[in-house]
Parts: C-alpha cells; structure tokens; sequence
C-alpha cells in the first residue's frame, strides 16, 4: 500500500514497532517512518500528528492467547488518538462474515475492531474482505501448498465453504480510493471478486492454473475441525496459532451480500483464476513485496548483545575460518542462506529439524525466504527471522523461531584481511532451566559437524564464485564452550 501511495502523490507515513524493518524496502526514504505501538497511546499521538487519513491493518492474529483482548485495546487506543489529532478518517480493512449469525473468535474480532473504531467521532471505512488472493498472502499461501503438496484432498467440512475471493490488486485499488472519501458518515462495505467459490474450487482451480493435475478428493467426515489445523500446519508454512483460527472462521460462508464500495462493482474485478495468475508471475519472477510471515514478530525479543543477556548463561559455537575470498563475495554467499540453497551442510538434517519443529507445532522449513538473494530486517527465512543485517559491515544475524527450550541465534561477521579476508560464525543458545542444557549437549555431535562444515562451505563457495551443493570439509578452527 505506501509505495501506491507515494505513487499517487500522497505524503505517507508509516508506524512500525521497529522502523529498522522498513530500512530495505525500496520506497523507505519516500516516506516518512516512526516509530510507534497501538498498544502504546503516547506513540499514537506522534504518528499521527498532522495526518488527515490513517490506515487501520494491525491485527494480532499471530499470538497464541488474548488476541482479542489485544485488539480490542488497540483499537479502543487508535480511535482515542485519531479524535485527538482531529484525523478526517480512518479507513479499516476487516474481515467478511455476517452479523446475523454466530461467528469464530477471529472473525468476530475483526468486527468487533470495526465497532470499536467507528464509536469515536472520526468517521470510518470498514472493508470486509475475505480471502485475498495475491503473492505473500497468509490464505493464499495455505491455499497454494494444499494444493502443491497434496494430490489427494481430505474433505471436511470447511472445504465445502462459500468463499468470494477478492485479488490484492483490487484491495489496494479499494484501500487508495477510500482516502478520497471527504464525507462526515462512517461506511461498512464489502467487497469481493465476481466469482463465489468453495475452498475445494480454490483449490482446483489454482492447480489448474499452476498446471497440476486435478487434485482427487476423499471425503472424511471424522476430518474435523479439532484436527484440521494440525495437519493444515505439517503441509503448509503456516504455523498452528495461525491457522487454528483461520480454519475456525473458514467454516462461515463468506459473501458479499451488502453495499460495495462505489465503482467497485464485483463482476468488474478480477476473477479468481486470474488472480492467481497473477500472484505466481509475481512469486516466479521475485517480485514478492511482502509476506505473511514477516508480519509474524516479536520486536520486544532481545538481541544476543542486549544488557538483557549479560548475567546469561550462553553456550556458544564459534568457527573462524580464513579465506582468500573478498569480504563482499564471502557475504553474498552467507546472504544466500536458506530456502532453495539451503545450509551449505547435511541439508537432510535441517529437513529432518524442520519436521520435527512442525510436528512441535513450530514454523518448520516450508515458509522459505521472499528472494534467494536479498535480505530484510526483520523477515522470516525458514525457520529464522532476520534480526540484523548490515551489508557495508558485512553482518547477518538471524534469531531462531524453532521450538527450543531457550533462544537460539546464528550470525556471522566478515572482516577484511590482507589477500582475504576472515569469516565468524557464531552460534549461540540461551538455554532455559535443564531442559534447554540437556537439549544442547544432546545435539552437541550434531552442531559441532554441522556448524564446522557450514561455516567451511560458505567460504568455499566465494572462493568458487558459486553456491554448493556438495563440497569437501575443509580446514577450521573451532571454538565451543559454555560463557
């Protein structure tokens, strides 16, 4: 949305918990960044000082409890706030689903925020939409690796759901044109794409689309709701806080069947098939802008240098290794990390960690990285999140979000030396209570190998000019010990 918006010639400012997040993105110094939190009115205020429209896409979907709680007083904290800034509107991008019946937590959520929004004197733009297809989308996402992984589909109840998907294009054409709305009235609409599909059509029609064969379908009455989320969260890169409540709100029909937004008649936008056409050029042709994943973050977690840390107990593996290579190609390679290239060693043993990490109800392997080569603060590369990154310093820190008795980190840093230059990786394991010592000595025959062979590999590989697949262990110092 911000950089459509600087496009059209609005001034945008962006709220985010860590504006270091926002420093990679192409359009960053477009646009004005601050930092700030829902949860914190004082923050509000600054960011919206001398605003006369904000967007409302903050949703705690993500935690594992109380998101309800959360959003409510976030929204309850965001209408005091714009009332004080003497905002002219706030525009609200909620969820479809009617009022008449009963709705899931999540989806009664999504409505509640809208209330609790338009009860203060700023008017408000509802939008209720339901799935949205486009690249980096969190039901897009579910519905594309059904649909890869799965030749066979179970069919329970939520399969057979009506849906009225609505492309990202669209949403965003929406979004834009509510800020021209000069009114003094609050308005709910809902919007959606002319076709009205169950998921089991979804998913047909995005195998049809990405040239699969028609996926067989098997009903199975006993395939409840209860154990749906478990096994939407072992096939797809969703973790199951996530989908536990998607699935509960896909057992809902949702249509449009009130006001849509003016000139946004659903027959005139893009259909399904289309949509997905165009989400999978994006993805083929790396031109994802943003992911689900990314938004899934605690910024509040320490760093491994943080005071936080410093009567800690760390266990560290450390490995030096010289190289001939440039500081510049040793980190292109390291930047390549994960996804398709994967850990430069034993790769079967990092798929093996990640399905242990899904059937723990963790994130897994499968939410990959956004681009085989670049890196952002702050987004989700398998089972890591990029924690820091400075390419002219040539440092990656990437913090674990595997299921581990303790936090985990992985980092290197290259420093110049004469004909070379030299690379550290480091390692390093809070561990929490005697569980977390027992977890790391247990996989200490494991780290040691890996983490050597990782470390030589990487070097190797600038030296070849090429990431590898297979290459000889070579020469290293190491250093592992208890700090």
């Amino acid at each position: 949305l911000a950089p459509r918006l600087l496009d059209a010639g609005y001034d945008v400012r962006c709220m985010a918990r860590d504006p270091e997040r926002l420093t990679l993105d192409p359009w960053w110094d477009q646009a004005e960044v601050v930092q700030g939190d829902a949860l914190d009115s004082p923050s509000l205020d600054r960011a919206m000082e001398g605003c006369e429209v904000a967007y409302y896409l903050i949703h705690s979907m993500g935690e594992t409890v109380g998101f309800s709680d959360r959003d409510r007083e976030a929204a309850g904290n965001f209408r005091d706030a714009a009332e004080r800034a003497g905002l002219r509107r706030i525009i609200y991008l909620g969820g479809l689903g009617s009022d008449d019946e009963e709705l899931s937590h999540h989806l009664a959520s999504r409505h509640e925020v809208g209330r609790i929004l338009a009860s203060g004197s700023t008017p408000v733009t509802e939008l209720r939409a339901a799935v949205i297809i486009g690249s980096g989308s969190v039901s897009f996402e579910m519905i594309r690796h059904l649909s890869e992984v799965l030749p066979v589909i179970m069919r329970p109840r939520w399969v057979r759901t009506r849906c009225q998907p609505i492309s990202v294009r669209n949403v965003l054409e929406v979004l834009i044109a509510s800020a021209e709305d000069t009114s003094s009235a609050s308005h709910v609409y809902e919007i959606g794409g002319p076709d009205v599909l169950t998921y089991e059509d979804m998913i047909q029609g995005y195998a049809e689309v990405a040239g699969l064969r028609r996926r067989l379908v098997v009903p199975l009455p006993i395939f409840s709701k209860r154990l749906s989320p478990g096994f939407v969260g072992l096939v797809t890169p969703l973790p199951i806080e996530i989908v536990r409540p998607l699935i509960a709100s896909l057992l809902h029909d949702v249509v449009v069947t009130l006001e849509t937004p003016p000139g946004f008649d659903p027959a005139q936008l893009i259909p399904y098939r289309e949509a997905v056409r165009r989400a999978l050029y994006r993805i083929e042709h790396l031109e994802v802008e943003t992911r689900w994943s990314d938004a899934v973050n605690d910024p509040a977690a320490p760093m491994p240098t943080d005071p936080a840390w410093a009567q800690a107990r760390r266990i560290e593996n450390v490995q030096q290794i010289d190289s001939t290579a440039s500081a510049d190609q040793v980190f292109e390679m390291v930047e390549r990390i994960g996804g398709d290239t994967g850990y430069y060693a034993m790769n079967w043993a990092w798929s093996v960690r990640g399905w242990i990490d899904k059937l723990l109800g963790g994130v897994g392997l499968r939410r990959g990285r956004r681009h085989p080569i670049d890196l952002r603060p702050g987004e989700s590369l398998d089972f890591f999140r990029v924690a820091l990154i400075d390419p002219e310093r040539h440092r990656l820190l990437l913090r674990a979000e595997m299921k581990v008795p303790g936090t985990a980190w992985l980092g290197w840093e290259i420093e110049e030396t004469d004909g070379g230059c030299v690379l550290t990786q480091t390692a390093t394991f809070v561990p929490r209570g005697l569980l977390g010592r027992l977890y790391w000595w247990a996989l200490l025959p494991f780290h040691a190998p890996i983490f050597g062979l990782m470390a030589n590999n990487i070097v190797r590989a600038a030296e070849l000019g090429r990431p590898p697949h297979r290459l000889r262990l070579i020469r290293s110092r190491s250093v592992a010990g208890e700090i």
